[in-house]
C-alpha cells in the first residue's frame, strides 16, 4: 500500500498538465515561460535571473481546496540552479479570497508572499539555489503570515543531471498535521498547535514556484479529501 493510501478519499480535482489546454484552470502571477515539450508542464522563467526575485513567479490553480486534503503532483527538474515551491492552504488575509482586488497585487516577489496579505503553507521541495542549499539538500516547510520555518527534512530527489524520470510528490494536510512524502518516502511531519506560529490554516488554494533560472516539469496533479483514520 503506497503512502497515505488509506487516508485517500474522494478525487476532487485532477489535471494531467499535459498540453496548454490544461491551464485553464490556472493563474500565473509574475513572468514565466510554460511548455509542453516532453508531455508535461515544462516551467521556467521568462525574465532573467539577473533581476533576483523580480524574476520568479507563482502559477496558481484556482480551485479552493478544502482544509485535509491529500495532493499528489509528479515532477522532475531540469535544469539548475534555483528552487521549486508548492503553496497550499493560501488565502487572502481578514478571510478574503486570495484573488481579491482588495489585496496587494503580487507579481513573483517572495516577500509579497510571506509578508504580504495572504496567509499560506511554503514548501521548498527542490532547493539547488544558493551555495549552502546545493551542498545540503533540505526540504523546508514555512507557515505565513510571517517567515516561520515549521519544519524540515533532508531531500532525496537527485540534482537534475541525475534525476530518472518524474518523482510523486505527495502532501497530506489532515486537520492540525502537514506530512510530506517522496516517491513514498516521508520527509517531514508538521504538528501545528495554533498557537506559536498563529492560527490553524483551513483550505485554499495551491501554486507552484520556481525561482530563476530553474526549469521543471510537473504532471498528474490529483487532490483527493482526506479520510481521517
Amino acid at each position: 500500500m503506497a503512502l497515505y493510501e488509506n487516508l485517500r478519499g474522494s478525487l476532487i480535482y485532477e489535471n494531467p498538465l499535459a498540453s496548454a489546454d490544461d491551464l485553464r484552470d490556472f493563474t500565473l502571477e509574475g513572468s514565466a515561460l510554460t511548455g509542453f515539450p516532453n508531455g508535461r508542464l515544462r516551467l521556467e522563467n521568462a525574465q532573467s535571473a539577473a533581476l533576483g526575485q523580480k524574476a520568479n513567479y507563482v502559477l496558481w490553480c484556482n480551485r479552493i481546496f478544502p482544509s485535509d486534503m491529500l495532493l499528489e503532483i509528479d515532477f522532475c527538474p531540469i535544469r539548475e540552479p534555483g528552487l521549486a515551491m508548492l503553496f497550499f492552504s493560501a488565502c487572502g488575509r481578514d478571510g478574503r479570497d486570495l484573488f481579491d482586488p482588495s489585496l496587494e497585487k503580487r507579481t513573483g516577489e517572495y516577500v509579497q508572499y510571506h509578508h504580504g496579505d495572504i496567509n499560506a503553507f511554503h514548501l521548498s521541495f527542490f532547493r539547488r539555489k544558493e551555495k549552502d542549499e546545493r551542498a545540503f539538500h533540505t526540504c523546508n516547510l514555512r507557515k505565513s503570515y510571517g517567515f516561520y520555518l515549521v519544519a524540515q527534512g533532508a531531500d532525496p530527489i537527485p540534482d537534475a543531471a541525475d534525476a530518472d524520470g518524474m518523482y510523486t510528490l505527495s502532501l497530506l494536510k489532515a486537520g492540525a498535521d502537514v506530512r510530506f512524502a517522496v516517491n513514498g518516502l516521508e520527509v517531514l511531519h508538521f504538528h501545528d498547535d495554533g498557537n506559536q506560529y498563529g492560527p490553524l490554516l483551513a483550505g485554499g488554494r495551491a501554486g507552484l514556484r520556481q525561482l530563476a533560472p530553474m526549469a521543471g516539469e510537473y504532471a498528474n496533479l490529483r487532490v483527493y479529501a482526506c479520510r481521517h483514520s
